[in-house]
């Protein structure tokens, strides 16, 4: 395994980066000040007026405020909503400044950033939806990474693998995540059910609103009323709303038969996690299917090399958002394929049939198929088929056929 997953933390304010490789026990989060874990960085950048120098996070901030440069303000909402931005009377794409800041902070690792070396590039955000996997697929391109290196995912689920990635002590009941923001404290409750194999993964979150006067014991209240009823193993805190060093009772509660952590790289080494365990290095029995997470796994039934197999296009507990395969087949018998759909809190599975009418008559096993599948919500899938033929023996049709996959009923026993 050679190549380097980088883990990003990107939000409004700030952004942390983390990274692995192969030789590292666990990712290592890139700090501002050597030696430190001064680990959030502005996400700002400025231009020098005049000339063509940038500075970045706190850099970027300080020479705007001392008046010899200009921000670009409010750069990830930009780039969402893809404006454009005037700097020093020169309009620039809000997208290609967001690319200039991001390859620079990767490379503060000291490791220049080229394609062939990045295996995955993993960007948590605290709400993702579907303009947001659009933007960073153009931001990431415009950086030379692909679509096939670039993954997404939400706070929850980088949550997720960073709590299953500690060592089996710490998970080994029910563990709890807070994030403080604002007037807020955001809860996230993880549980595992034991009895399926893999195991499912359920994330319960909350907001809680909570009193800035008497800030220590409403947190306590709101840890009391989360925790009531369950077994917590470990609680992690994370969010600026922790800073300050205001907890005490609240601190004594949760210290009580628990292991309590608090930082501020969860997301971006939980985003590292995620990519090592997505590209396959990385053993984890464990399946979370999440808002934004396929609740199927849909395969075809094939022959290869005279052994029948089931091939998996697409699988559950992957981002519907970068959900889509294809393969190519040839037809062995009648017009049709069998579309084998398991849900992801199933082992059985249901078989639909896709029957291809005036596909032209030919030998067998002369027919090529291209199927593509790509899904258009976490429960839904759509199927093309396209006749593209056997060479000059048997010319493709190009006739093209379509088929939506929805997620099966939920078997009840009994």
């Amino acid at each position: 395994m050679d190549g380097l997953y980088y883990g990003v933390d990107l939000g409004n304010k700030f952004t942390v980066v983390s990274f692995y490789e192969p030789k590292m026990k666990e990712p290592q989060t890139i700090s501002m000040v050597m030696g430190s874990e001064e680990y959030q960085i502005p996400t700002a950048l400025s231009k020098r007026n005049g000339i063509s120098q940038w500075f970045y996070g706190k850099e970027a901030k300080r020479a705007a405020q001392e008046g010899g440069a200009t921000e670009a303000e409010n750069l990830l909402e930009s780039a969402e909503k893809n404006t454009d931005i005037w700097l020093d009377g020169q309009r620039y794409n809000s997208r290609e400044l967001l690319a200039v800041f991001l390859k620079h902070l990767l490379e503060l690792n000291g490791i220049p950033l080229r394609k062939s070396d990045v295996r995955k590039l993993v960007v948590s955000v605290p709400n993702l939806r579907m303009d947001t996997v659009e933007m960073m697929t153009v931001v990431a391109a415009k950086i030379g990474i692909s679509s096939s290196q670039l993954c997404l995912t939400d706070h929850r689920e980088s949550f997720y693998y960073y709590a299953l990635n500690q060592e089996a002590q710490i998970f080994l009941h029910d563990v709890l995540l807070f994030d403080a923001f604002g007037s807020k404290i955001r809860s996230c409750l993880l549980k595992r059910d034991l009895t399926k194999k893999p195991q499912i993964v359920t994330l319960t979150e909350e907001v809680h609103e909570i009193d800035s006067d008497e800030k220590d014991l409403a947190f306590r209240k709101i840890c009391e009323n989360t925790i009531q009823g369950k077994i917590v193993s470990a609680v992690y805190l994370v969010g600026d709303g922790f800073d300050g060093g205001w907890m005490h009772s609240s601190l004594q509660y949760l210290l009580q038969g628990r292991r309590v952590f608090i930082g501020k790289n969860l997301y971006s080494k939980g985003a590292c996690y995620a990519g090592l365990i997505q590209d396959g290095q990385k053993e984890f029995p464990f399946l979370y299917v999440g808002d934004h997470e396929m609740k199927m796994t849909i395969s075809l039934k094939v022959t290869d090399r005279k052994e029948t197999r089931f091939l998996p296009l697409i699988r559950s507990g992957n981002s519907w958002f970068e959900s889509e395969s294809e393969c190519e087949t040839l037809l062995d018998g009648s017009p049709e394929i069998e579309i084998y759909v398991q849900r992801a809190d199933s082992h059985s599975a249901h078989v639909e049939m896709m029957r291809f009418s005036d596909l032209p008559v030919r030998e067998k096993r002369s027919t090529r198929l291209r199927i593509k599948m790509k899904a258009i919500s976490d429960q839904d899938v759509q199927v093309t088929v396209t006749d593209i033929g056997f060479g000059e023996i048997a010319p493709g049709s190009g006739k093209t056929w379509t088929h939506t996959v929805h997620l099966p009923k939920e078997e009840i026993d009994g």
